[in-house]
């Protein structure tokens, strides 16, 4: 697809969606061509030795970085995979865990089927990622595969101060050689700004928001069926007593305050497609752990397109964050700006 064309159906597309048209947008669209080229991708492949082969869109929450690759992603015809970076960690982890010896050349392999490979919202937490990225893409690399990656962080900024966090120095020089990096602005978030006056957020947490929130909960749920559900992941069992036809009710200590992780989240969007959670506290140092799994549940969250009703401890502007938690906290605010709007769920 030559340039006009992909510029020219991404206006067409934004004009579709009542979105307003970004100059800023636009020239990421117009560099995404010009990173996606030429148009036989097979033969350019053999050719690619000096060109750059990841295209790394980073900026702040709701400026329309998955939205932009997205409609890339549609118009190009190509073997590709599209998944969330959690879930292909836990992908490469699962394989791993069943292939003791060469898992990341046998890993990557299985993954040059296809051509591209597009990882939405790359965010490293925890030092089991960090210290096996730099392999892994480096492999990824040698083999030729295209990588589309969006992030609210700049290279230079990923995992910082994380423990050991000269384990992931390697990472950073191989994804710094191989990428286009581009961050986009935008002033505002779109997501905020197309929300109405939100009424499915509750707080402070007291006698009179619970109410609210059960009538809310009883009002959606009314004539539904319901059963006992259970997931288990690895040996690990999480238990909903009572689920609606997909609707559940949790309380934020059984969501996040204990052993669970993005695979369990994960499995818990399969068989939900509407979520309310109680009492999220107010986040600081003390509990950045439930705070990570917190982001980490919100992101799996708005990728399947589960919605939520929550009672907070405060609103979100005074919601606070862990210090180490202040940046990718910003994007979980803003999904959850556009997962509790009333304009989505009614």
């Amino acid at each position: 697809m030559g340039k006009n064309n992909l510029r020219n159906s991404f206006i067409r597309y934004c004009e579709q969606k009542k979105f307003e048209k970004n100059l800023n947008q636009v020239k990421i669209i117009e560099l995404l061509d010009d990173f996606i080229k030429p148009k036989n991708f097979f033969f350019d492949l053999i050719f690619r030795k000096n060109k750059k082969l990841c295209f790394y869109l980073y900026g702040g929450v709701g400026v329309g970085k998955t939205m932009i690759f997205n409609h890339l992603y549609e118009q190009i015809n190509i073997p590709k995979l599209r998944l969330h970076f959690n879930e292909f960690m836990i992908k490469f982890h699962d394989f791993r865990y069943q292939n003791k010896e060469n898992s990341i050349t046998s890993f990557v392999k299985k993954l040059k089927k296809n051509r591209l490979i597009y990882l939405d919202e790359l965010q490293v937490t925890n030092i089991v990622d960090a210290m096996i990225l730099g392999k892994l893409f480096d492999t990824i690399f040698q083999e030729n595969i295209l990588v589309l990656i969006t992030s609210n962080t700049k290279i230079d900024d990923l995992y910082k101060d994380g423990l050991q966090r000269e384990q992931f120095l390697p990472f950073i020089s191989v994804i710094k050689k191989h990428s286009v990096q581009k961050e986009l602005f935008i002033e505002e978030d779109y997501r905020v700004l197309t929300s109405k006056k939100l009424k499915t957020m509750f707080f402070p947490i007291n006698e009179k928001t619970k109410f609210k929130i059960n009538l809310l909960f009883r009002k959606l749920t009314k004539g539904k069926n319901c059963k006992k559900a259970e997931i288990d992941v690895k040996g690990r069992t999480f238990l909903i007593p009572q689920l609606f036809d997909g609707i559940a009710k949790f309380d934020f200590n059984k969501l996040c305050g204990t052993n669970l992780g993005a695979e369990d989240y994960l499995e818990l969007s399969k068989i939900c497609n509407f979520i309310v959670i109680e009492n999220i506290p107010v986040f600081n140092d003390y509990n950045a752990n439930q705070q990570k799994r917190f982001i980490t549940l919100i992101d799996i969250l708005y990728e399947k397109r589960i919605f939520l009703i929550v009672s907070m401890e405060n609103s979100l502007e005074k919601i606070g964050s862990s210090q180490n938690l202040v940046e990718p906290f910003k994007r979980t605010l803003s999904r959850l700006h556009e997962l509790t709007s009333p304009n989505t769920l009614f």
